[in-house]
């Protein structure tokens, strides 16, 4: 079914409103995604965050009590550095480590708890050194032995694990996070970039589609307006036809309707002429001279008689005309019918009719036309055949047996010529075009016929859509030749548009 050019907009529309909507998803989407990754990234950044500030006061941890213990055992000043860089240090990286656990949600209790811790471990540590310091350095030592600093950094270990373990847990989820909403924005992107690429699809092949049938069209257009040109030729050829046999036809009625009349003018001046004898012997009575009752006698017996004779046979002859006038008039007027025709079949049946009157004087009828099939108007098609035969047995030649051959073939064109041949007693080349003229007859007169038969065959013909042509030597035979088009509904439509 062809596009047309509203629909072809509404779809295109369509197209366009759709691949809008499915870009501003795509934005859209990939926006949210993007913040969303950006806002796992965050928080893979303050978890780690998180868990080097840990390991950081873990370690610091690990370095006073190094420190504290060096500081002991060695009664040196020197091993109290590690100790007094950790103390430095400790405030710092106990303010980063609950900073960025707020940032990465862990739990405060947790933080509170480790700082608690490291604060007694640091405090432990600064009354052991301080003691030492002081000069108890076995207090110093005793105090260390009972464990109290040993317990509060194993505190200080499982509070640290913890941290480090919800912040693992917590960096797993966050890069999972991160992964699922890379994988959401890649198929985002492929998804919205195929529904983008059917919907150009689906836009091409309508554009495509709608070209081709512009193209198709104008095409068309251009070949109609090349068999336009053609028809209007043909049309304007069998209009000057048409008007040259019209004023043929109007010469022909004209002057034999009006050969009648001149005679029955002539005949009514006769017959008053015939009236004059006859009013002087009724004048004269039974004093009327003999001359004058001959005269009477013979006008009544004889001249009237003959002028009525002709005056009743010119107004036979126009009545024929007239007829004949009629029925070309009547046959132009019919409605034709076009349905399917079997040519065999048509032209068998046509021969069929007239078999009897063929055999009589020759070899009958020969058919002779494959399978073929027109549609055309059935009773037209058995007049004009009918109308050939009957003039091929009418005029058949004394020299020679009849023989009548109907062939029938398609052409190229699929136009399909029927042919009517004969042996007959054929027709002088200058009344080839003579016989097809109303009223007008060729050779010998000694058959019946008003000459209106080829007249009325040529009409039936042309009403079809096709032609009639004659070849035909005296003494040698004749062929009509009948061109009509493979379908009258076709004609039809054409000669309506």
């Amino acid at each position: 079914m062809p596009i047309s050019q509203s629909q072809f907009l509404r779809s295109n529309l369509i197209l366009l409103a759709g691949g809008a909507l499915v870009l501003l998803a795509i934005v859209v989407t990939s926006f949210w995604l993007t913040w969303l990754s950006e806002r796992q990234f965050d928080e893979v950044v303050a978890v780690r965050e998180t868990r080097s500030a840990t390991a950081d006061l873990l370690s610091l941890a690990q370095n006073a009590e190094t420190g504290q213990r060096g500081y002991l055992l060695s009664r040196d000043t020197a091993y109290l550095a590690p100790y007094t860089d950790a103390v430095a240090m400790f405030e710092p990286a106990l303010q980063r480590l609950k900073a960025s656990a707020g940032a990465a949600e862990v739990a405060q209790a947790e933080v509170a708890r480790l700082e608690s811790t490291l604060r007694g471990k640091l405090a432990e540590l600064a009354q052991t050194i301080a003691l030492a310091e002081r000069g108890g350095w076995d207090d110093a030592i005793a105090e260390v032995r009972q464990g109290a600093g040993r317990n509060l950094m194993d505190d200080v270990r499982a509070v640290l694990g913890k941290i480090i373990a919800q912040s693992e847990q917590q960096l797993q989820q966050a890069i999972a996070g991160q992964e699922s909403a890379s994988a959401r924005l890649r198929w985002t992107i492929a998804l919205g970039a195929l529904v983008l690429i059917l919907l150009a699809a689906a836009a091409f092949w309508t554009i495509a589609r709608y070209t081709h049938e512009i193209i198709a069209a104008r095409s068309e257009v251009t070949a109609l307006n090349v068999g336009l040109e053609q028809r209007v030729q043909q049309r304007t050829e069998a209009l000057t036809r048409a008007n040259e046999e019209i004023q043929r036809f109007a010469y022909i009625v004209t002057h034999d309707l009006r050969a009648p009349l001149v005679n029955i003018m002539g005949f009514t001046s006769e017959l008053e002429a015939t009236a004059a004898p006859i009013k002087a012997y009724f004048d004269a009575g039974e004093t009327a001279a003999p001359a004058v009752l001959e005269e009477a006698r013979t006008a009544v017996n004889v001249d009237l008689p003959e002028a009525l004779g002709f005056i009743r046979s010119s107004t036979r002859k126009m009545d024929g005309l007239i007829n004949a006038i009629l029925k070309i008039s009547r046959e132009g007027k019919r409605v034709l019918r076009a349905e399917a025709i079997d040519l065999p079949a048509t032209l068998e049946a046509a021969a069929a009719a007239v078999h009897h009157q063929a055999s009589e004087n020759g070899d009958g009828i020969i058919v002779d036309c494959p399978p073929l099939k027109i549609r055309s108007d059935r009773l037209s098609m058995e007049q004009v055949l009918g109308n050939l035969l009957d003039n091929a047995i009418k005029y058949r030649s004394p020299k020679r047996e009849l023989k009548v051959v109907v062939r029938a073939k398609r052409e190229k064109t699929g136009w399909v010529i029927i042919e009517v041949a004969d042996n007959g007693r054929g027709i002088a080349p200058t009344d080839h075009e003579r016989i097809f003229e109303l009223f007008r007859r060729s050779g010998t007169q000694d058959k019946p016929g008003e000459g209106i038969g080829l007249a009325h065959v040529r009409t039936i013909v042309r009403n079809l859509g096709g032609d009639i042509t004659v070849s035909s030597e005296l003494d040698a035979g004749t062929t009509f030749s009948i061109l009509l088009p493979p379908d009258l509904g076709a004609v039809q439509r054409s000669a309506t548009t």
